[in-house]
């Protein structure tokens, strides 16, 4: 690659130079060159919505925002969890109905009905308004990635781009956009993102963001109650799961889980909103009762054939390189969630 004395853009070089420069920060990191671009990738996404007239209603969580924003996972995280703010969804069916800073319905009626009227129109929504804003932003630059809604609510956006490097294949080259609708997103607070590779090759700019992101806390709670969901039910209902709970044993080694272990306020919080939005049973025909799981009895480590389900995901992950340095083997794994069961139901 020539070398210039002013900063050129990741996306402006060409083929060749974008191979050579991912070829230096994996030298540089430690990062496999497929992880690398695909990270670019998030990256310029998050930064075209957010710097987008939908920015401010959107909240950036999950895994990823661990991973971008907080530096508490060390594995990689490739996709991008949304939640649009149900007062800008279903302005007309919330009107004032605020709870202790929660929009939640008043019966589970409401929250039915709210509910279908989030999975009418967040489709829409994806593909009118933001499938536009990122073909635009797609256009602007001269980027030739292709975009599709998919998923079987339509509540996703794909973003496949012209990889120049691969893995295994458990990483794809595509970003994927997931669109929630059934909340707030708070709490939050705008911070910035930049690409892994940011400062590791001289004379390369990459994208940059500023997104709106869900704390720590909540995002930690969501975690833990839908892990103890899939123990209660005891079977894992997709792949590519293994992520959720080396998220909580990260969470749990960081310097937020003083705080976030201790927050009645958001884990009741987290508890109410799935009650009423994501209710689930057990095998017997049992509801499942979230108030329980972040008041003593939450229960986080698999047993039986979910355990064994999860031991191949993790497997799998390993396998691709998602986890940086030395990660946890499955059964250290399991006993550093056990930890943070046994301090949850202590507190």
């Amino acid at each position: 690659m020539k070398k210039s004395p002013v900063a050129e853009s990741f996306f402006s070089l060409i083929a060749a130079d974008q191979s050579e420069v991912l070829e230096i920060a994996r030298e540089q990191t430690g990062r496999p060159t497929h992880l690398l671009e695909k990270d670019v990738w998030v990256v310029w996404t998050l930064g075209a919505l957010f710097r987008s007239s939908i920015g401010a209603d959107l909240t950036f969580k999950g895994g990823t925002s661990l991973s971008k924003v907080y530096k508490v996972i060390d594995r990689f995280s490739e996709d991008i969890d949304l939640t649009l703010d149900i007062r800008k969804l279903i302005p007309d069916l919330i009107g004032d109905q605020h709870h202790e800073n929660l929009v939640l319905p008043e019966s589970r009626s409401q929250a039915a009905k709210w509910s279908k009227a989030v999975r009418d129109r967040l489709p829409g929504w994806i593909a009118q308004t933001v499938q536009p804003i990122l073909q635009a932003a797609l256009d602007k630059e001269g980027l030739q990635a292709r975009l599709e809604v998919s998923g079987k609510d339509k509540d996703q956006l794909l973003l496949h781009y012209p990889a120049l490097k691969a893995g295994t294949g458990y990483v794809s080259p595509q970003t994927l956009l997931e669109f929630g609708g059934r909340a707030t997103g708070e709490p939050h607070q705008v911070m910035s993102v930049t690409c892994d590779m940011d400062g590791h090759v001289p004379n390369v700019e990459f994208p940059t963001a500023m997104p709106v992101v869900m704390d720590v806390e909540r995002t930690f709670w969501e975690k833990a109650t839908a892990a103890h969901v899939y123990c209660a039910q005891g079977r894992i209902r997709s792949e590519r799961f293994a992520r959720h709970w080396h998220d909580l044993a990260a969470i749990g080694r960081s310097p937020y889980f003083e705080n976030t272990i201790g927050n009645q306020t958001v884990a009741n919080a987290v508890a109410r909103h799935k009650s009423f939005f994501f209710a689930e049973k057990s095998p017997a025909g049992d509801v499942i009762d979230y108030q329980r799981a972040v008041s003593g009895h939450l229960k986080i480590v698999p047993e039986g054939d979910a355990r064994r389900a999860l031991a191949i995901d993790y497997a799998n992950m390993l396998a691709d390189q998602v986890l940086v340095g030395n990660a946890l083997a499955f059964d250290d794994l399991m006993r550093a969630c056990a930890d943070i069961e046994d301090r949850a139901n202590s507190v």
